[in-house]
């Protein structure tokens, strides 16, 4: 059985939460990711998505000098790099979430799992689990 740690993206880009979503917005567009974490004092604070700029900012009719901070999503779930992939798919379907960040054992940001990794995993029962927890329609 595949660990996060063989299927995870490590090349991760942290925002900042004093950042402008503008900032964000565009370091989003240069990595082709939707997602990055927020990290402050070498400390992982939040998650910041496409998803949050749309629905708590834009929709909200905030302009883009707003902080990271306030639209961010500051419960952070996370996943262990030497978990099984397929019990992590388990809790993001659960979660109803399409990545998690990735720690060691030393609470260190080492990489972010993704819908994508799973899938690229070839664990085809991790990625139906994932697939029905987070693909619903609405």
């Amino acid at each position: 059985m595949k660990t996060v740690n063989e299927v995870m993206t490590r090349d991760v880009y942290l925002a900042k939460p004093e950042q402008t979503i503008r900032d964000a917005a565009a370091a989003m567009a240069q990595e082709d990711v939707g997602s990055l974490p927020v990290s402050e004092n070498d400390k992982l604070v939040g998650m910041i998505t496409d998803r949050d700029i749309v629905l708590r900012a834009i929709a909200q009719g905030r302009n883009a000098d707003t902080p990271v901070r306030d639209v961010m999503t500051a419960d952070i779930k996370y996943c262990y790099d030497d978990d099984r992939i397929d019990a992590v798919a388990k809790n993001m379907a659960a979660l109803g979430v399409r990545r998690l960040p990735v720690v060691n054992r030393d609470k260190r940001l080492v990489g972010i799992v993704a819908l994508s990794n799973v899938a690229d995993s070839g664990d085809k029962r991790a990625t139906t689990t994932l697939l029905d927890g987070v693909a619903k329609p609405h």
